[in-house]
């Protein structure tokens, strides 16, 4: 699979897009830009992958600074909100059903390409 053709059919930020399905888990591209809201996962910790540009991890403890190529896993629980001074481009992977949010009232639904 190429991940930036998979990138390449939308414009949208902080939209998932699912691309592929593995155990019960959600491999998903997105683009980001600017600021998300704060929110923590009750039941997951929260996968961040950069394929592209930069992105902050903001949290009450400190911010977590990264850039394509790295990973980083905000545990469970932990309130944090990602922001992106430019668009950036991610894989996220998170158990089906997740909301992005943290909440299913606000969450982004879920879209297969």
């Amino acid at each position: 699979m190429n991940l930036a053709a998979k990138l390449a059919q939308f414009d949208e930020h902080w939209a998932p897009r699912t691309v592929a399905e593995f155990n019960g888990h959600d491999v998903m591209v997105v683009k980001v830009k600017g600021e998300f809201v704060w929110h923590h996962h009750d039941d997951t910790d929260d996968l961040f992958l950069v394929l592209s540009g930069r992105i902050t991890i903001r949290m009450r403890e400190g911010d977590v600074d990264l850039g394509a190529g790295e990973l980083f896993v905000v545990p469970v629980g932990v309130e944090h909100q990602p922001y992106a001074p430019e668009e950036a481009e991610l894989l996220l992977i998170e158990p089906s059903g997740t909301a992005n949010t943290g909440d299913r009232a606000t969450a982004a639904r879920r879209v297969v390409i």
